[in-house]
């Protein structure tokens, strides 16, 4: 499916579909003469009523009208073909009036919607119009400054190169690690609040863009599975349709992406991906924010070296984090509490830090810096960490209590000035971990899009269409308990989106292709307006997976 502007001719056409979607509930021939003329379009009325229609390659589908100016306007008519009522057309062509009206200035739109619709307007976040007792009203949320400054206000086309960004560091990567890598970089989808076309390196199910674009009111997404960065550069009739449809944006900079955009960073922008030259920039900047405590960092040139240290502050009873040069999402980090055998540690030179045991809460701050170089503060994210492993994020209202947030927003712009002034552009976010005196202590910062970014971007998107202020969570590794071809998956994901739907939460699919392995799991991004019901929307989700080791017991 697809949305374009009506022209002139086709106004009897969209009039009989309109006049068929209104005879679908019930209503008489003489209830329907009596509106003939409020339901009929004139060739005339196309262009000043914005007439939209959603099409196939069957024919219309749907139509929508934004009537008036700004800053006040009206849904005029929204109808969808009998026939392909709820299968999410009509949530797209409302998402759609709903982004027209955003860049042309409107705030506020009134509906005067069929008794038998109301409920569908009410569940997209529409309320009832305060200037009297009949009516809905949708208040238009403006775009997010730092959504604005990431596309442009456009339609973007997303690049899921995890695995080649994380490649460009060195170390081993097995068949495991880059599959791994693949699945993740399925999150590229959601990169930014509304893409026109996605290039993943995994192949992911038939259907599955389309239900997140139904969950998120997207129009037509492309998207172009089992292809790298590498093999789209061999491909230049593609990189050039992909530049046309929209910014392109990479999960993270690598040099074939940046041929791919033609936006080169200097030499040395990505240097503080690396978790030494991050902790001295946190060392830099600590003394002017008193509620950061940077971690205490030591050497160790060889393992011998390392073994020695960690033995030391193992019987004064202080922990010791080992971690590697480069890793995402925890890869290379453990905790050592005793002397380690010398061969079981990774060759030198190694990095050891102070283990802060705090109240077990993980900030992380999200921000951007645009091409001009400023830095765009996006949020605070609530990281779920399994060990050392990182596993989910929360953002939205109370994710992060403002003791925390502040901190970490003050101190994650004053990191983005200074990648800013190396020459660094695009995103990045900083970690950190709650200590036992309140104070955050940064652990690294990554010069990429992240879990937390793409719980970020389904926040903004479901503001935007459904109004209110929405808690969002990203759940990365949902354990199935059987491995589920395309198929199967995507019934199951049927089944959890209305469960889900029945508790007033929203549930988006994020990593769809790794259902198939040998230890196969799904990722979920969850949104819902309550705490109790984004844990609800969880709960039904993990129970679900769980259960599906049924068929064997």
């Amino acid at each position: 499916m697809w949305l374009r502007p009506a022209l002139p001719a086709e106004a009897p056409e969209i009039t009989r579909l309109v006049l068929r979607s209104k005879a679908h509930w019930g209503y008489g021939p003489a209830i329907l003469a009596a509106g003939a003329e409020a339901l009929t379009l004139r060739p005339d009325e196309i262009v000043p009523r914005r007439v939209t229609v959603a099409e196939d390659d069957t024919g219309l589908l749907g139509v929508v009208c934004l009537d008036g100016a700004p800053p006040r306007g009206a849904v005029g008519l929204l109808f969808v073909e009998p026939a392909v009522i709820r299968r999410g057309i009509g949530r797209t062509l409302y998402a759609h009036v709903l982004d027209t009206a955003r860049g042309l200035g409107f705030r506020r739109l009134t509906i005067d919607p069929d008794p038998h619709a109301e409920p569908f307007y009410l569940a997209q976040g529409a309320r009832p119009a305060p200037a009297g007792p009949a009516g809905l009203e949708a208040v238009v949320r403006p775009r997010s400054p730092w959504a604005q400054a990431w596309t442009g206000g456009r339609r973007s086309v997303h690049l899921g190169n995890a695995g080649e960004f994380q490649a460009q560091f060195g170390g081993a990567a097995g068949p495991a690690t880059r599959r791994a890598a693949a699945h993740y970089s399925c999150l590229a989808a959601l990169a930014g609040p509304h893409p026109a076309a996605v290039v993943l390196p995994a192949a992911v199910p038939a259907g599955w863009i389309d239900m997140v674009a139904r969950r998120l009111g997207w129009a037509r997404v492309e998207v172009y599975d089992g292809l790298t960065e590498s093999e789209l550069l061999d491909r230049p009739a593609l990189v050039r349709r992909l530049r046309s449809a929209g910014p392109l944006l990479p999960w993270g900079h690598t040099p074939a992406s940046q041929r791919l955009t033609g936006h080169r960073l200097p030499p040395g922008a990505l240097l503080p991906e690396s978790k030494a030259v991050s902790h001295e920039l946190f060392r830099r900047l600590a003394p002017a924010h008193p509620e950061i405590a940077v971690p205490g960092r030591w050497p160790a040139a060889t393992r011998r070296a390392a073994a020695r240290i960690i033995a030391a502050r193992a019987r004064t009873g202080a922990a010791t984090v080992l971690k590697s040069e480069h890793g995402a999402g925890g890869s290379g980090t453990s905790v050592l509490t005793r002397r380690p055998r010398i061969r079981a540690l990774p060759r030198g030179p190694l990095l050891l830090e102070e283990y802060v045991s705090g109240d077990g809460t993980h900030p992380s701050y999200d921000g951007l810096i645009d091409a001009r170089g400023t830095v765009h503060a996006v949020g605070v994210a609530a990281m779920t960490i399994d060990g050392t492993a990182y596993r989910g994020a929360t953002v939205g209202p109370g994710a992060v209590p403002p003791e925390s947030a502040g901190p970490a927003l003050r101190f994650g712009r004053a990191v983005g000035r200074e990648l800013a002034a190396a020459g660094y552009r695009g995103w990045y976010d900083v970690d950190f971990v709650t200590g036992p005196d309140g104070r955050l202590a940064p652990t690294e910062t990554n010069l990429r899009l992240t879990g937390p970014a793409a719980a970020f971007m389904v926040k903004d998107r479901l503001d935007e269409i459904r109004g209110g202020d929405h808690l969002v969570r990203s759940v990365d590794r949902v354990p199935l308990g059987a491995r589920l071809p395309g198929a199967e998956l995507m019934a199951l994901l049927h089944r959890l989106t209305a469960g889900c739907a029945g508790i007033d939460a929203v549930l988006v699919p994020s990593i769809p292709s790794a259902s198939y392995d040998p230890d196969p799991y799904l990722g979920v991004i969850l949104a819902a307006r309550t705490p109790e019901r984004l844990d609800a929307a969880e709960a039904v989700v993990l129970l679900a997976c769980r259960r599906l080791g049924g068929l064997f017991a």
